[in-house]
């Protein structure tokens, strides 16, 4: 399931938002550092792979801001949606975060409304980024399980060759072409040429 990772060091705040968040039907983990939320991806992701969802930060903490906190985020490859909590002051901060790819920041005071429905639409990106991560995996796995005259058939067959061609280059019999060619159809999944181009150009 999909989780609001919430970082914030005032527990009276961090309470709060994760009472908030889960009237809203949101699922938060809520941690009070940015090491402790860091320890405990470090102690999961070996086994569970990155977590799903987004992170909440609040910009100002001790030990470690939200902005130094999204650095080590970045450090570890992860991609999810990061959004800041921060004061007027923060902002420059912020914009330089922005850069960083993070998703947004919602400057203090805001509308508890307005929090949880950003933070629903940044659920649903990190959702659709999961699913193409996963869509990626199974299309590397199956151009994996190409041997290597597969995948020179399949190269050339994306290039809209001809079997007579591709024989010729290959110095093999149209009949060879043809099986491999089949073959290649069958493990990426695909019907035609056109699709073999489409599924080499979203690797």
């Amino acid at each position: 399931m999909s989780t609001v990772h919430l970082v914030d060091d005032d527990p009276g705040v961090r309470d709060a938002l994760a009472f908030l968040l889960r009237s809203r039907g949101l699922s938060v983990r809520a941690f009070d550092s940015g090491p402790a939320l860091l320890d405990a991806l470090d102690r999961e992701m070996p086994q569970g792979g990155p977590p799903k969802g987004v992170f909440l930060l609040d910009v100002r903490m001790e030990p470690m801001s939200g902005t130094r906190l999204h650095d080590e985020l970045l450090v570890r490859r992860l991609r999810n949606p990061v959004l800041f909590l921060t004061g007027h002051g923060d902002i420059p901060m912020v914009v330089e975060a922005l850069k960083k790819g993070a998703f947004d920041f919602l400057e203090k005071p805001y509308s508890d409304n307005a929090l949880a429905d950003r933070l629903e639409q940044a659920l649903a990106v990190d959702a659709a980024m999961q699913a193409e991560g996963a869509q990626a995996a199974e299309r590397s796995a199956r151009l994996a399980s190409l041997t290597e005259r597969e995948h020179e058939v399949m190269t050339r067959v994306a290039a809209g060759k001809l079997n007579k061609v591709i024989a010729d280059e290959l110095h093999v019999s149209v009949r060879t072409v043809e099986v491999h060619r089949a073959r290649v159809f069958a493990k990426l999944g695909v019907r035609s040429a056109a699709e073999v181009a489409t599924l080499l150009a979203g690797r």
